[in-house]
């Protein structure tokens, strides 16, 4: 890997084990190890694991963001704004681009969505925010726009609830696909998994908010 830069080196070998064991199971002796540079490389070109964490998801959410937003420039040269399920075939679409671009894509891409959710990861989180919110902001008005009427609370669980799906489906896959595969004999690819939530997440967005039904409760 020394070819390829050591910066270089240790971002590859660490998205290939993140993808393998997840971030916190992934220790840095493994990772140097892997990209064959010594202990202090990470804390010389990242400042630590946290910063190398970034770095690798970095490498994920900026082509993901520019493929969306490529989209919606595409799209919305077009008299109308897209309605719910074309935004989220666009989402699935610029997965699987990225996805196309580097095996290990969703993998880790998952696998940091569910370590930003964890306690003590404020740090992660406040990065994701700094970084990426502004770029992702005019497709999720975009979604809001099209989604059912309700405050501002309901929206945000709603929008969680999208992301937990995915983050579900894409992080269990492997085992999906194999209990698909005894069950029915056959066994969907990637493509068409992400194809089939397109209309369970559009109903769900699109569904009317009944808070009377908490006070029913």
């Amino acid at each position: 890997m020394r070819h390829k830069g050591t910066s270089a080196s240790i971002v590859e070998a660490a998205e290939t084990l993140f993808a393998e064991q997840g971030f916190t199971e992934t220790t840095v002796r493994q990772i140097t190890s892997r990209a064959d540079v010594n202990l202090a490389a990470i804390n010389y070109h990242f400042g630590s694991k946290k910063g190398l964490i970034q770095a690798v998801a970095e490498k994920f959410l900026t082509p993901l963001c520019a493929e969306l937003g490529s989209m919606m420039e595409q799209r919305q040269v077009a008299d109308s704004s897209p309605s719910l399920e074309e935004l989220l075939e666009m989402l699935m679409r610029a997965l699987l681009l990225v996805h196309r671009e580097n095996v290990n894509a969703l993998a880790v891409f998952m696998r940091l969505l569910e370590l930003a959710y964890m306690k003590n990861q404020e740090e992660l989180r406040d990065f994701l925010i700094s970084r990426y919110n502004d770029k992702l902001q005019p497709f999720i008005q975009l979604i809001r726009k099209d989604a059912a009427p309700m405050e501002d609370d309901e929206f945000f669980w709603r929008l969680h609830f999208l992301l937990g799906s995915i983050t579900f489906t894409l992080s269990n896959y492997h085992t999906l696909h194999a209990i698909e595969k005894r069950e029915f004999h056959s066994g969907a690819e990637v493509e068409n998994i992400l194809h089939r939530m397109i209309p369970v997440l559009s109903a769900g967005l699109q569904a009317r908010a009944d808070k009377t039904y908490f006070c029913r409760l």
